[in-house]
């Protein structure tokens, strides 16, 4: 008796495995099409000399070897890591203030969810071109709610020093996704842990340092992961910036002194402005690099911070 159940359930296992394989060939012909393939060719292609008219020429390590050599690489890549070293952090701090004022209770928690998430799915071009209005220090909304107060707002467009906290200030407006998630993961933490705490006599950041934080540390992971990849490819609000504030005639979008020029905005330049692919695909592989370095990186340092609540 046993041993055709065992032939049954092999036979059925490997008929759901085929179905499973066929349901999921869309995805997997689209994958090697559209990503795997990609990948491979820009790897190769950053051996080349490469304009898109003519065949590729083999440079070998020629491609990084100009990079080490090139003051935009360094420029660009001070930008970027600007953005990921100082921007990151404050953009989640305001979320999870964002996410403890949400997760008070008060009544109509549904509609102040929506306010906060409304910004997040505006285009970024568009957030982009209001935020130039916004931060103008001379008739933005930005300046018009602070002169009462006597502070004076600088040139968040053309000012060097500016430029980037500009930016940051506009990140934290669209971090109301970032704030849900954060707030979903303040709703998993168990009530009696707190009332534990109150019985012990816990003050408020006595609460939130051993049991809020050790809480959503999982989720402050992987926000912080995510937000870590999406500013080292930081792109479309620094060109916007650029482009408007100096003119259509700025395409590089290297901004104020430069201040506006990141490491995607030079990899997209050289390949789309200056027809350079080759060298373009060697800045995405070392770009590749640095995500998967600074990536593996976080993990090894939260090994110990992060609590899961299965271990």
């Amino acid at each position: 008796m046993t041993a055709p159940k065992t032939k049954f359930w092999k036979k059925s296992n490997t008929e759901e495995n085929g179905i499973g394989l066929l349901f999921s060939m869309p995805w997997i012909i689209g994958f090697i099409a559209f990503q795997l393939y990609p990948i491979i060719q820009a790897i190769y292609l950053s051996f080349t000399e490469y304009n898109l008219f003519d065949d590729a020429k083999w440079v070998g390590l020629k491609n990084y070897v100009d990079m080490v050599s090139d003051a935009n690489v360094y420029l660009a890549l001070r930008n970027t890591l600007y953005m990921a070293v100082i921007g990151l952090p404050i953009t989640i701090l305001v979320s999870i203030g964002i996410a403890l004022l949400l997760n008070f209770g008060i009544k109509g928690l549904s509609f102040f969810r929506t306010i906060y998430y409304l910004p997040s799915i505006v285009p970024l071009v568009a957030a982009a071109s209001v935020f130039i209005w916004v931060l103008n220090p001379e008739f933005g909304l930005f300046s018009q709610a602070l002169s009462p107060f006597g502070i004076t707002v600088p040139s968040f467009i053309t000012d060097p020093a500016y430029t980037k906290p500009g930016l940051i200030i506009m990140d934290s407006w669209r971090s109301g996704q970032t704030a849900i998630i954060i707030l979903a993961a303040l709703q998993a933490i168990p009530r009696t842990h707190y009332e534990a705490a109150d019985l012990d006599g816990a003050n408020a950041w006595d609460k939130f340092y051993h049991i809020t934080l050790p809480g959503i540390s999982p989720t402050l992971l992987f926000v912080f992961i995510t937000g870590l990849i999406g500013s080292l490819q930081y792109f479309t609000q620094g060109f916007v910036f650029s482009s408007i504030s100096n003119g259509a005639s700025n395409i590089a979008g290297y901004g104020p002194a430069g201040s506006l020029l990141f490491y995607a905005t030079y990899l997209y330049n050289t390949a789309f402005k200056y027809m350079k692919f080759g060298y373009a695909s060697a800045l995405a592989m070392v770009l590749l690099v640095l995500i998967i370095i600074l990536t593996l990186i976080t993990f090894a340092i939260s090994r110990k911070a992060v609590n899961y609540a299965t271990e």
